[in-house]
């Protein structure tokens, strides 16, 4: 099977990670008999360095032909000072807009050989941490109209969080779709003791709740979801929410694993289309070190092949040869200690790849 994949490098240890991505995939490829051709795009500040924008029309066009997306990471201090209107974050906000890439599926789980990784202590870790944060990724604050005015002499600043029903529909039944596949519970995150964009989200999912039965639904508010997760993570099969709270709780639940370098993300479209990548910053303090865990990334590969490319036994494969690694001893800096194996980016891809 022939497929072409957009690939976008990025800022930072962005290139690295990838790198070792690309490295694993090839590795499928030769195994399972597939052919990937990659297109590599800029993206982010090595883009407004280049172009004068974060991404250009003709790099925006590439990642509409391809099959699939992959992504670094982007931004860094470098860029901190460039006009608001072409921040390299900007990029991803208008990639995921273009593509129409709505819902965003982030996996924790905390893998066994790293148990002690957690910040958690065993007694709430428990039989272990295996959730899915369904994020709506393109409504909400972050796409609402902004505006900063002078009122009474002083700067009032205004941002708007919109939902339609249908946006709510789609992704709640992503969700639902998703929890079908995993342990049929689903926990809908809002603020409807406050928001009435959260009242609108609330009713829409109590209508889908209706249409499967056979997924177990229950309400739950932003503030008691953050600290639910701290006191009792285990209760979560699949979370959905809007877009800022799935932000945040993204990134709260990615550090119960011990390490953010570990955790993968897909950006899904209505179609088969999706862009994967780690959940983790450009990290420019490390970058060309060689210290970077690509793990994050190469499960997110992994998640291309099984959303995207419908390739399950080639995905799973992937997630055992990074277990299999992580049995051995294998370890990069972030979650080494005493008594493993201490690795760089490069050689914990490598390793990953020959046990494949």
């Amino acid at each position: 099977m022939r497929k072409n994949i957009a690939v976008l490098k990025g800022d930072g240890i962005g290139p690295e990670i990838v790198d070792q991505a690309i490295l694993v995939l090839d590795a499928i490829a030769k195994k399972y008999g597939h052919e990937f051709v990659y297109t590599e795009v800029d993206i982010g500040g090595c883009s407004i360095d280049k172009h004068g924008v974060p991404i250009t029309e003709e790099g925006m066009a590439m990642c509409k032909a391809s099959d699939s997306v992959l992504l670094g990471a982007v931004g860094g201090p470098k860029w901190d000072g460039v006009d608001p209107s072409i921040r390299p974050e900007k990029a991803l906000l208008a990639v995921r807009k273009e593509l129409g890439l709505f819902a965003n599926l982030r996996p924790t789980k905390l893998f066994a050989q790293l148990a002690d990784a957690s910040p958690l202590k065993d007694s709430v870790v428990g039989d272990g941490i295996d959730l899915m944060i369904v994020r709506e990724l393109t409504g909400g604050i972050y796409f609402g109209k902004r505006r900063t005015e002078v009122v009474e002499g002083e700067k009032v600043a205004t941002d708007e969080m919109t939902y339609s029903e249908h946006e709510v529909e789609r992704i709640g039944r992503v969700a639902f779709e998703t929890a079908r596949k995993r342990g049929k519970r689903v926990a809908s995150v809002d603020k409807a003791n406050v928001l009435d964009s959260s009242r609108l989200w609330r009713a829409v999912m109590h209508r889908l709740a209706e249409e499967y039965p056979d997924v177990a639904y229950s309400d739950i508010l932003v503030d008691n979801t953050a600290m639910q997760l701290i006191k009792n993570p285990g209760q979560f099969d699949v979370i959905v929410t809007e877009n800022m709270f799935g932000d945040i709780l993204s990134d709260e639940a990615s550090m119960l694993t011990g390490s953010i370098g570990m955790m993968p993300s897909a950006s899904l479209s209505s179609t088969t289309l999706g862009m994967y990548e780690p959940i983790h910053g450009s990290a420019p303090d490390i970058a060309g070190m060689d210290l970077a865990n690509p793990i994050g990334t190469i499960m997110s590969a992994a998640m291309m092949l099984r959303y995207s490319f419908d390739m399950i036994e080639e995905a799973d494969a992937i997630e055992a040869a990074v277990n299999k690694v992580l049995d051995d001893g294998y370890r990069t800096a972030d979650i080494w200690k005493e008594g493993f194996r201490k690795v760089g980016c490069a050689e914990m891809g490598a390793a990953v790849a020959a046990r494949l």
